[in-house]
């Protein structure tokens, strides 16, 4: 299985007024000076995958200033073997929304048709900061694997909010409480299911191959017994509600869940690791991620590296093209130099970004 964008074009996307690209599904390593506009072309491909994209910005935030006359994305995939056509796009003053195939879709169909994976330098402390953007890491694994997880993780969130309304309000009244917490019931062991799932073909995935980056032992976790079987969640949040009530909020379920990892041969917990390990770690996830769908069949993630080869030593460097090359894999890499991207050879497309007067200009070298 092959899955790749061949085409890119930007209109009054961030630094971008104007930009198209012909790709070929090689890796696309892409330099320049920084603040040219590398992040933005590869922030753009991110948002070919469901949600706020890799820089979690509303649709307000992404249209190019000083015009702010709305953006566009508009790319062209191949995917499962067949090609699609994908836009997204936001009106000024208007929500973000997306077209297949000349259709209009709701953003989780995004999922069953590209997979798209990266790591950005605001990841570096995703270790030691709070749990939130370990969950985000993780859903987005869960979501290469199984495209309904993000309908089952909006319906747990929609059916929360509600909940969280009823409990700020101080309503009392059990059946509407029975209802919403029955919604999040089913969906919380929908999603519960599909993490550990996860968990298993990522750590599967490690084991099989022996690579220069580390092995991670993962485990999902929750700061309270959080049942995740229906009935005993259902049954748990109904127990809380005087607690939630005291709080305003919801205190237990899938979302209050969290990631541990522990680096094996040193038996040393992510957190507590150096941030060049930390770093590897998450690399090794990534890489995990991409040989666990080829191990079921399915198509290869994309991959969104910003600024990740600077800091690797020039063997992990070269050992982390090579795998994306084995793998068959579209990995977008920015860097500011071209001798980053040295080890790759011929085996990368290489885009040279630069600006001037505040728009990014693109030039394809290869």
């Amino acid at each position: 299985m092959r899955a790749a964008v061949t085409a890119l074009e930007l209109s009054h996307f961030r630094s971008h007024k104007r930009a198209r690209l012909a790709l070929d599904g090689r890796p696309v390593a892409i330099h320049g000076p920084n603040g040219a506009g590398k992040t933005n072309l590869i922030e753009a491909v991110s948002l070919l995958s469901p949600g706020r994209g890799m820089r979690r910005a509303g649709a307000e935030e992404i249209a190019r200033r000083p015009e702010r006359l709305g953006w566009k994305v508009l790319a062209s995939v191949e995917a499962e073997g067949a090609p699609h056509e994908i836009e997204t796009r936001a009106e000024a003053g208007q929500s973000r929304a997306v077209r297949i195939d000349d259709k209009t879709v709701p953003q989780v169909a995004l999922a069953r048709v590209l997979r798209v994976l990266w790591l950005v330098p605001s990841m570096d402390r995703l270790w030691i900061e709070a749990a939130e953007g370990r969950r985000r890491f993780l859903d987005r694994a869960v979501l290469s694997f199984e495209p309904g997880h993000a309908e089952a993780v909006l319906d747990y969130e929609k059916a929360m909010r509600e909940r969280n309304r009823l409990l700020k309000d101080g309503v009392r009244d059990a059946h509407w409480y029975g209802a919403l917490e029955g919604r999040m019931a089913e969906a919380g062991e929908a999603i519960g299911s599909a993490r550990r799932a996860a968990i298993a073909r990522l750590m599967a995935a490690q084991d099989e191959t022996e690579t220069a980056f580390p092995t991670a032992d993962l485990a999902l976790c929750y700061p309270d017994e959080t049942p995740e079987e229906a009935e005993g969640l259902r049954a748990a949040l109904a127990a809380m509600r005087s607690r939630d009530m005291a709080a305003g909020r919801t205190l237990i379920g899938p979302h209050r869940a969290d990631l541990d990892a522990l680096w094996r041969a040193k038996g040393v917990a992510a957190r507590d690791a150096s941030t060049g390990e930390q770093k590897a770690l998450l690399i090794s996830l990534i890489l995990a991620n991409a040989r666990a769908l080829a191990a079921m069949g399915g198509a290869p993630p994309v991959l969104l590296l910003d600024e990740v080869a600077a800091h690797l030593d020039t063997r992990r460097r070269a050992a982390l093209y090579d795998e994306i090359c084995a793998l068959g894999l579209q990995a977008f890499m920015t860097g500011t130099e071209p001798g980053l991207f040295e080890a790759l050879g011929d085996r990368a497309q290489r885009i040279e970004v630069t600006e001037t007067a505040g728009v990014s200009q693109i030039r394809d070298e290869t």
